[in-house]
């Protein structure tokens, strides 16, 4: 077991990671920017370094200073979280080349999966069904428009190297094409560095669903089921995550399961990482991409199984074999994540900062929040606006949603606009509770709500 590890990351999952690591007996060391110091992941660390200014690409986006503060710590591993270097091949590089263990897949897989048209490829070598479109990335417009009188439209236009909903455009026909490529592009080389594309078919009102794996270093794969996440924002932001699927039955996600397990050995993965998959109307599945991290929403996964995954992790970074078979494997009840966030949803999700100035907490059995909020700490502008992640379990679907909707009215938060009120909104929704719901859903059944 490691000695000591850094978090390279801030907000409520620097804190889910330090707490992880205080219940293994690992000591613990924060980074934070100039905006962070009174941060909570900083007050419950062991030890805290500053990296830099307030902008992430100053501070929590600086490798050098972030291998810098771990070698100078005597840390002898970096758990990056998710987001910001937990997805850079060439951080994990810097890792290994210091001798700092990444609490992460292989650089290689890393470096694969990232590339998302790559990741079709490894996908469909693997057996795995992916929806029909350029074998790898697009080249100029006259490629595109060939690709495109192929898988007919509507069609989606995606960056390779994206990921959380960005560089992803709908096209709905040949006009479209050229004006969404040049403003996909863009976007791409703004948020990625890389402005690559390719070309998927458009399917009519799919469901977002992701399976669970873990792979130690010893060949050993499981899947610990799946997390329905068709509930996001007009710009592909998750919103609320649930656990079981409605739409999977006992066979459906035995096949899934299987499928994404045969990406992971593909890929020669290991860790934690998640396989994300369309769902069509038909019940097909489509290998999307994979995430080769740890998710915001894999709270879920942790109150259906009972398993810690962050602690599975770090041992298995650490060498540990994972003593799990997946028959063993067993989905208790029924689990929802909401996302509070500093977002405005009445003016198109626009970001809110300031002041905690009063902060109750909803509680009570099998309620459990996430957090790095406290009564007085300033919000700063420059990040995520994730908040806080209110998860609750219970015995079903709809006494899960009965909690969530008390919790929800206990939640309170003053100084700031925030998206409590929307999700009570989604919560109270007809076709949400029978679980009618598909990636478009916020469009259909609530953004007309008043």
């Amino acid at each position: 077991m490691f000695r000591k590890v850094l978090i390279a990351n801030r907000g409520e999952i620097a804190v889910r990671i330090i707490r992880a690591c205080h219940e293994l007996q690992v000591g613990t060391v924060a980074v934070h920017s100039e905006a962070d110091a009174d941060a909570l992941h900083v007050r419950l660390a062991d030890e805290a370094v500053c990296v830099g200014p307030p902008a992430s690409r100053d501070s929590y986006l600086n490798a050098a200073n972030v291998i810098s503060a771990a070698l100078v710590t005597g840390a002898d591993a970096i758990h990056p979280g998710y987001g910001y270097l937990s997805e850079v091949p060439s951080f994990a590089e810097m890792c290994l080349a210091c001798g700092l263990k990444f609490i992460g897949p292989p650089v290689e897989a890393v470096e694969k999966m990232g590339d998302k048209a790559m990741a079709r490829e490894i996908a469909e070598k693997a057996g795995v069904p992916v929806i029909p479109g350029t074998k790898g990335t697009v080249g100029d417009e006259q490629e595109a428009a060939r690709v495109a009188r192929k898988i007919g439209f509507p069609l989606m236009v995606k960056a390779a190297a994206g990921g959380g909903g960005r560089g992803i455009r709908l096209v709905q026909n040949q006009d479209e094409l050229v004006k969404v490529l040049g403003v996909a592009r863009a976007e791409a080389e703004s948020a990625f560095g890389n402005g690559a594309l390719y070309i998927e078919k458009y399917l009519e009102e799919p469901r977002h669903i992701e399976f669970q794996v873990l792979a130690d270093e010893h060949g050993h794969i499981v899947h610990l089921g799946e997390r329905e996440c068709s509930i996001q924002t007009p710009r592909h932001q998750k919103m609320v995550e649930e656990a079981p699927s409605t739409v999977l039955d006992a066979r459906l996600r035995a096949r899934m399961g299987e499928a994404a397990v045969r990406v992971a050995r593909a890929v020669g993965y290991t860790n934690a990482g998640t396989v994300e998959f369309l769902v069509d109307r038909d019940r097909n599945f489509y290998f999307m991409e994979m995430n080769t991290r740890l998710q915001v929403e894999h709270p879920v996964t942790e109150a259906i199984t009972g398993m810690d995954l962050v602690k599975h992790q770090i041992r298995i970074a650490s060498g540990e074999r994972i003593e799990l078979s997946q028959k063993n494997i067993r989905f208790e009840g029924h689990a929802i994540e909401c996302r509070i966030t500093a977002e405005d949803p009445e003016h198109n999700f626009a970001p809110s900062v300031g002041e905690v100035r009063e902060l109750i907490l909803p509680g009570g059995f099998a309620v459990r929040v996430d957090t790095h909020l406290y009564q007085g700490y300033r919000v700063p502008p420059y990040y995520d606006p994730l908040l806080a992640k209110l998860i609750v379990w219970d015995r079903s679907r709809e006494e899960a949603i009965d909690k969530m909707d008390r919790c929800l009215r206990e939640f309170y938060l003053d100084g700031f606009t925030t998206n409590i009120g929307f999700h009570e909104k989604i919560n109270a929704n007809a076709f949400y509770r029978r679980g009618d719901i598909s990636v478009n859903f916020i469009q259909r059944h609530i953004s007309s709500q008043s």
